[in-house]
């Protein structure tokens, strides 16, 4: 069995236009001192990171594990969730998203994806130059305004809508498995992969891809109702990502899963600093552990509540004590019986003849 990495932070909502959050030597050297040992960086953040320079160039590759490594940290993986949002867009966000595009492309659809395309084959090129084995994105949305069936939805509009996110995305899962690298999806409510039956409609459609993967957020999972420790039964072998963020649920006479156009604070269902929350994250890191997830624990920090560096120095030390060492040897070995086929054959009432 492996022991999972960490503790980790996803950088995405740390980075801004203020020391020590503005630059990638400074942010590391914060991380580090808050008791993280791995970052994982948005690939669309330029004070952080350059991912056109990270594709072509080696040495500018160098520079960033060196930049981290000085400050006492390892890369852990790459995100393009914005990006990647952007390869399936319904129209009715056209005017949200273009916000995630650079100016030149924003108005025009189709050039927006285009660009969202080739920045996910950037994030697969990078990965691969800085020796990396996994990826984070989103899938982006085409169905989202029909998840609820009323009005009715149209015969074969869902059956559309997920060959059509296959057809985008079967050729930058290829571009990821020439770079040796997993593609993995946040099941995330607003994408089109949101949670098990959805992923498994899109794997299918994809043939199976062997880079098709799972980053498993089990925050998004509680405020959808769902069983997030038994999707772990069921998915352990798609998943090759982990963010470690909380989350409560608790529907009362007022509102529910859809949250009644609330603000996060006043949700039932809403983020948490790890530990505030409702996850039972002391079977979520055994079940990984029992299913020899090898990769890291990243803290995503979310909360509506709680100060976010005080939450981030609280997480490094919650996922460092819940990371199990496994163990290299069965407890009862030092009762092991020596093999004899023999013996075992008459254990079993057999004899020399098998009968």
């Amino acid at each position: 069995m492996k022991t999972l990495k960490g503790p980790a932070v996803f950088l995405a909502q740390f980075a801004r236009d203020v020391a020590p959050f503005d630059s990638l030597g400074a942010i590391a050297r914060w991380a580090r001192s808050a008791g993280f040992e791995g970052v994982q960086i948005p690939t669309w953040d330029k004070r952080l990171f350059d991912l056109g320079l990270a594709a072509g160039s080696d040495s500018y590759c160098d520079d960033v594990r060196g930049v981290l490594a000085d400050a006492g940290l390892v890369l852990t993986e790459l995100s393009t969730h914005l990006q990647g949002q952007l390869v399936a867009a319904h129209p009715a966000y056209d005017d949200v998203l273009d916000g995630f595009a650079p100016v030149e492309v924003r108005g025009h659809p189709e050039a927006r994806r285009g660009w969202a395309v080739e920045q996910l084959r950037l994030g697969a090129r990078a990965s691969r130059r800085l020796d990396l084995d996994a990826h984070a994105t989103f899938s982006g949305s085409l169905l989202w305004p029909f998840l609820y069936p009323f009005p009715q939805r149209p015969a074969g509009l869902v059956e559309e809508g997920f060959a059509e996110l296959a057809r985008r995305w079967r050729p930058i899962l290829d571009a990821f498995d020439e770079a040796g690298c997993d593609l993995c999806f946040e099941l995330h409510p607003g994408e089109d992969l949101h949670d098990g039956v959805t992923f498994e409609r899109f794997l299918d459609r994809v043939g199976q891809h062997p880079r098709c993967a799972i980053l498993y957020d089990p925050s998004h999972l509680v405020l959808q109702a769902m069983d997030y420790l038994g999707f772990l039964d069921l998915y352990h072998e798609r998943i090759r990502m982990f963010h470690v963020k909380d989350a409560e649920f608790r529907p009362d006479r007022r509102q529910g899963v859809y949250g009644g156009y609330q603000p996060w604070v006043d949700r039932v269902g809403r983020f948490r600093s790890l530990g505030d929350g409702q996850i039972d994250f002391r079977t979520v890191f055994s079940k990984l552990a029992q299913y020899d997830f090898g990769g890291w624990a990243v803290l995503e920090w979310e909360c509506a509540l709680k100060d976010s560096e005080v939450g981030a120095r609280e997480g490094a030390d919650f996922i460092r004590r819940h990371i199990i060492p496994v163990t290299q040897h069965a407890f009862d070995d030092f009762a092991a019986a020596t093999i004899d086929a023999t013996i075992n054959r008459r254990l079993l009432g057999l004899d020399k003849t098998g009968r």
